[in-house]
């Protein structure tokens, strides 16, 4: 199988087993309901699979659960980061906590972000 395949599947496979934040930051990005702005979950770009991206506006939302904080994640996390803005991607990321707890603080960053 092809590693554009296995990504296409293991998007899948993400798309259905979503964390609780995915779900709930998922509600309020689908559709264009945030400022219109269409937004796809579990993109693969390059050999990364992204959490919720809007190609139209370059713009890539990245949410992470604790195993993020430790320091070899945290390497990963930013050798990923530079390689997406070096395609010309703006990166924002958010903690899992702070999604399903203050949603709409995470919404209006973005939305600023969008600006």
């Amino acid at each position: 199988m092809k590693k554009d395949q296995q990504q296409v599947i293991l998007s899948r496979e993400l798309r259905k087993g979503q964390t609780e934040a995915e779900k709930l930051l998922w509600s309020h990005l689908r559709n264009g309901q945030l400022e219109r702005v269409k937004f796809r979950r579990q993109q693969p770009i390059g050999s990364y699979i992204v959490d919720f991206v809007s190609f139209d506006r370059m713009l890539i939302i990245e949410l992470d659960g604790g195993q993020h904080d430790e320091l070899s994640n945290r390497a990963k996390d930013e050798q990923r980061t530079n390689y997406l803005e070096g395609r010309g991607y703006k990166v924002m990321r958010f903690w899992n906590n702070d999604v399903l707890q203050n949603v709409d603080g995470v919404l209006v960053r973005i939305m600023e972000t969008l600006g």
